[in-house]
């Protein structure tokens, strides 16, 4: 008898930790799929945790100007527009940047070796030029705000550069990704008051709370890879305790939320959506199984879903508003 080689993996130029019916895969033009890949097109939860924290600090700052009666409406939705494209490009480019600086630990890592670097479907170079390309377009946007807003914004660069390391030094990265992604709790203020305030500064504090949680949960899906290759997280810091450290994480969001809210003096509907969205918290934590990997992904894609009924919440509460 022949001697049967094993069979070569098809090379279906997806990522294993991604949706495979993704626009990405049925408009884009096959080689352009692994810069939508680095770009993280194909998994829009990413960038839409980004955003929340900018609109709900345009909508917090909208909701103070509007009791003030000097709320330009027209402004507040241009804002708005501005932080979606620029959402959406920095992260594409955080990420990239993220995975030129990963790319060995991706290789040793089952959820993370189709990507395009460690899979070799894109050299270091195409990502840095990729990656130059999308900063570009964030720097454009940036550049549309106000002038205190765009010296906050590239202070932001210090943060995001040091997140990639920040799992080789320290049990909290998720700290610092917390503090890069709530970035825009200020930004959304600033870009309409030209200043900051306690509500922006306590909204920030609140957003990195939320963060952390949410990304110790996603952090479960690579805990044993994440063991052996010696990267650090706070789910293998957290481990059986998670459940508690979360209760004590999304309890510190929730309450600094309320804070932030009296502070900017919002309408009824924003305490509403607040109050649904701590009813999601516990809802997480009570659902959360750490060894179930797709559960712990669901959980972590359904706070794109709390972002947005806080949005909702406060850009509802505007109309609510009595100018004074």
């Amino acid at each position: 008898m022949e001697d049967t080689a094993a069979e070569k993996p098809v090379d279906t130029g997806r990522v294993a930790d991604a949706p495979s019916d993704n626009w990405v895969y049925r408009v884009l033009p096959r080689q352009a799929w692994p810069y939508a890949q680095l770009a993280r097109w194909d998994r829009p939860i990413g960038w839409e945790l980004l955003l929340w924290p900018c609109l709900w600090s345009s909508a917090l700052a909208a909701n103070f100007l509007a009791a003030q009666g000097k709320l330009s409406y027209g402004t507040f939705i241009f804002q708005l527009v501005l932080f979606f494209i620029g959402a959406v490009a920095m992260r594409g480019a955080g990420c990239t940047y993220n995975d030129l600086i990963d790319h060995e630990i991706d290789e040793k890592v089952a959820r993370t070796r189709s990507r395009p670097l460690p899979s070799g479907r894109v050299t270091r170079h195409q990502a840095q030029v990729f990656l130059v390309a999308q900063a570009m377009i964030g720097l454009v946007v940036l550049l549309c705000f106000n002038s205190f807003s765009i010296l906050l914004g590239i202070a932001s660069l210090a943060i995001v550069a040091i997140y990639p390391f920040a799992k080789r030094f320290t049990n909290w990265p998720q700290f610092f990704l917390g503090l890069a992604f709530s970035w825009g709790a200020l930004m959304g203020w600033a870009g309409l008051t030209g200043t900051l305030s306690l509500a922006a500064g306590i909204l920030y504090l609140a957003a990195i709370s939320w963060t952390i949680g949410y990304d110790t949960i996603y952090a479960h899906q690579d805990k044993e890879d994440d063991a052996l290759i010696g990267v650090r997280s706070t789910a293998r810091l957290f481990g059986d305790k998670t459940r508690t450290w979360l209760i004590g994480l999304y309890g510190l969001t929730s309450v600094l939320l309320l804070t932030a809210f009296l502070l900017a003096g919002v309408g009824l509907p924003a305490y509403l959506c607040l109050l649904a969205a701590v009813v999601m918290f516990a809802y997480q934590i009570l659902m959360l199984d750490i060894d179930d990997p797709e559960q712990c992904l669901y959980l972590f894609k359904f706070n794109g879903r709390v972002g947005l009924i806080l949005f909702a919440g406060l850009f509802l509460s505007i109309h609510f508003v009595s100018p004074a």
